[in-house]
């Protein structure tokens, strides 16, 4: 049985609504469990996505870590919250990766990259992404200090990915997969404007091409594109909104490798896709609901057993 878990965020929802929430997905019969609803008060109410919402989920000892947009959480196998940390440079966070006893966080506010120590349980490592046209600079900062960079969201930098290659960071206005070698930062490849979730994967890169509608891999021997998957006007729910860019249909976010050939991708109304990259075709698709809002965020394979009450 392959399990994944998915966070979830409802984009356009209002005061006393759920705002999203945790989800496991057996693949295998398409069962599903939502974890935790997200419910909170202390909510900025701006539009779009915002503070709503839960986003990228990482292992480590045991313990599932779940990142909002300014706050880390720590839960159990059972869903149980254990811990939760701030920094005042957390803020719109997006996708988290462990490496080497720390913990990164995308934090697309500050147009950083922070670091949680594991073993201390603290924030300990910051990394502000600079850009001047097409060149790129990496600046370290203290995230426990006052001197570290402006809230600009200049990059929009959503996507962390942690290797022993480096770590690689992309953004909906990076237009390059960068990759951070512990001394500078460089251009890995280039990317379309607007994605989400690229990494590299076999011999190419991974990513979705969200601006596009689509899930794409990329490589110098090989290439393959899917359509994210779309429902009949009738068949969605919460419609009613004012904005279009507020919330739609076919907004693909989240994704994770299944095998060398099968990745999972997430999009909205809640969906998580299979898609086969050597047939090149979607193998099975689990729709979580028929709420535009309501759209898929982190994505990672479950690498637990399915809990029990």
């Amino acid at each position: 049985m392959t399990t994944l878990i998915a966070t979830s965020v409802v984009r356009g929802s209002n005061q006393g609504e759920s705002h999203g929430g945790i989800y496991l997905i057996n693949t295998d019969n398409g069962d599903i469990l939502q974890t935790i609803d997200w419910n909170t008060a202390d909510i900025d109410w701006q539009g779009r996505g915002w503070d709503r919402g839960l986003r990228g989920i990482a292992f480590h000892d045991d313990k599932i870590y779940v990142v909002a947009s300014d706050e880390l959480f720590v839960f159990n196998q059972k869903f149980e919250q254990v811990g939760a940390f701030k920094n005042q440079y957390l803020k719109h966070c997006h996708e988290i990766s462990v490496f080497q006893k720390h913990l990164f966080i995308s934090s697309t506010g500050f147009d950083s990259i922070l670091g949680f120590n594991l073993e201390k349980q603290a924030f300990d490592w910051a990394l502000h992404i600079k850009s001047d046209g097409a060149r790129f600079g990496a600046e370290r900062y203290d995230p426990n200090g006052d001197d570290g960079p402006l809230q600009l969201n200049k990059l929009h930098l959503n996507s962390v990915y942690c290797t022993p290659s480096g770590m690689f960071i992309s953004g909906l206005r990076t237009e390059n997969l960068l990759n951070y070698t512990g001394r500078a930062v460089g251009v890995f490849t280039t990317l379309p404007e607007g994605i989400h979730n690229a990494q590299p994967f076999r011999d190419g890169i991974l990513f979705n091409d969200t601006r596009s509608d689509a899930v794409r891999f990329e490589s110098p021997t090989d290439r393959a594109a899917f359509r994210v998957p779309r429902f009949p006007d009738h068949k969605l729910t919460h419609k009613n909104l004012d904005d279009t860019r507020v919330a739609r249909q076919g907004f693909g976010r989240g994704l994770c490798v299944l095998s060398d050939t099968l990745i999972a991708a997430g999009s909205s109304p809640s969906t998580i896709s299979i898609y086969d990259l050597e047939t090149k075709r979607p193998t099975k698709a689990i729709n979580m609901s028929m709420d535009v809002r309501n759209a898929i965020h982190g994505l990672e394979v479950w690498p637990y057993a399915w809990p029990t009450k």
